[in-house]
């Protein structure tokens, strides 16, 4: 496998030969005046990714603040209770690019109260930046973010150690606090942890070199960022393809076209493989892939493709098309870890929607054995219900069985949603199979 510097990654056990991959996707997470705003506003501005509008609407807002320099951090803050509050509140994407790699940036709150906001940004993250600050070191929020992370299996963790200015650059305050964290977020399971001294005001380490902390010889963030090797190894998954629609076009010119739309989840198909359908357990043979109107012999997760198959099988939305020598587990019995990001509370016996992929079936939840303590990593068992922003082991009941795959193995087929019926209000988000174990 290259570089992302060279834009390129290999799939060389599959067979695919190179592919580029110039898209990173990664969360921001810190405690309340950790200067993560600062961070995200400093690396869209120094990475020249900063309209001139928008920055001559920072540096006015600044001088109306009664500020000399402009305010960074009003480059993301963009709600009004934000700004007025000075704290970030929802999380906001913003989309920005450099010669090596292009980046969809999930700024998230720091808040204890908005933890849902966290899993929400850093459920499709491959990259996540928890900030510390220097003075302060980890503290609880800090742990909190590291066990969002390691729950939901984000790939790296970049700890970037802020305010280094405000303790004189001092690489004993750095060290101290880096070894803390790559001890704790170890034991969670995080299989990747890097640590940056930066000063988010002062731009030291953020995508110039600092000239004040000579002792330090790693990347910047932005260096880390557009270098840090992403792997999307699809021979390494077994392929999952949700049927998204059934594509019949009855036309002169395609009189017997039926195609199953969707976008690959998980792994490689290819024509002439053999595949079953779920739930129905019929099997067939891919006769054709039509990729942005060209027929290819051979597609990979995440592209959207038809399948065409050798069988007339009564296939519509929600049902899954898998290799047939991979057929996942089916069950109506779902245990699983999920974030509670609703208002109104998930209680025992409460009937819900569970939608996997592009399934939607009827569901109740059965048992609530433990909730999550993120302080500790500690359970309290059979809260009897999940409240906002809880995180908790949950049983529920499926009209119908469904095929999950466990969480750890695949985050696109291993996740799902609970939705309120009567409404169609988003519950909680949940992750199949094992939440994760300390080391």
């Amino acid at each position: 496998m290259t570089t992302s510097t060279d834009q390129m990654e290999h799939s060389s056990d599959s067979g695919l030969g190179p592919r580029t991959t110039t898209l990173l996707r990664f969360a921001t997470a810190g405690s309340v005046d950790d200067g993560k705003s600062t961070l995200v506003g400093r690396l869209l501005h120094d990475s020249k990714s900063v309209l001139a509008d928008q920055l001559e609407a920072v540096e006015h807002a600044s001088r109306s603040r009664g500020q000399d320099a402009p305010d960074l951090a009003l480059l993301t803050d963009g709600l009004r209770a934000e700004r007025e509050q000075g704290i970030t509140i929802d999380v906001a994407y913003r989309y920005f690019a450099t010669p090596r790699r292009r980046f969809i940036l999930a700024d998230t709150p720091g808040h204890v109260q908005y933890t849902r906001n966290m899993v929400t940004g850093a459920s499709t993250a491959e990259l996540a930046v928890v900030l510390v600050d220097a003075r302060n070191g980890v503290v609880e929020q800090t742990r909190r973010h590291a066990a969002v992370a390691a729950l939901l299996r984000v790939p790296h963790v970049v700890l970037a150690v802020n305010k280094m200015d405000l303790v004189d650059y001092q690489e004993s305050v750095f060290a101290a606090i880096a070894e803390e964290f790559t001890t704790y977020a170890s034991e969670l399971g995080v299989p990747e942890i890097t640590a940056i001294p930066i000063s988010a005001l002062l731009g030291d380490n953020v995508v110039d070199p600092s000239t004040s902390m000579d002792w330090y010889a790693g990347p910047t963030v932005l260096e880390h960022l557009e270098t840090v090797e992403i792997s999307h190894d699809v021979a390494g998954h077994h392929a999952r393809f949700p049927v998204q629609y059934v594509i019949r076009p009855q036309t002169s010119e395609h009189p017997d076209y039926r195609g199953y739309a969707g976008q690959i989840a998980a792994g490689v198909l290819r024509a002439g493989q053999e595949v079953t359908v779920l739930p129905s357990g019929r099997t067939s043979t891919i006769t054709g892939i039509d990729l942005l109107g060209t027929r290819v012999e051979t597609a990979w997760a995440p592209q959207s493709v038809t399948l065409l198959l050798a069988d007339d099988i009564d296939i519509s939305r929600g049902e899954l098309i898998v290799p047939s020598d991979a057929v996942p587990g089916s069950s109506q019995d779902v245990e699983a870890t999920v974030c509670h990001v609703a208002d109104t509370p998930l209680t025992v016996g409460q009937r819900v929607l569970l939608k996997h992929t592009t399934r939607t079936v009827k569901a109740i939840v059965k048992e609530i054995p433990s909730r999550l303590t993120l302080d500790d990593l500690s359970q309290h068992p059979n809260p009897e219900q999940l409240v906002a922003n809880d995180i908790g082991r949950v049983k529920v009941r499926t009209a119908e069985p469904l095929a999950l795959d466990a969480y750890a193995d695949s985050r696109r087929t291993g996740s799902f949603l609970l939705i309120d019926p009567a409404d169609g209000t988003t519950l909680a988000a949940g992750m199949a199979g094992e939440s994760f174990v300390k080391a």
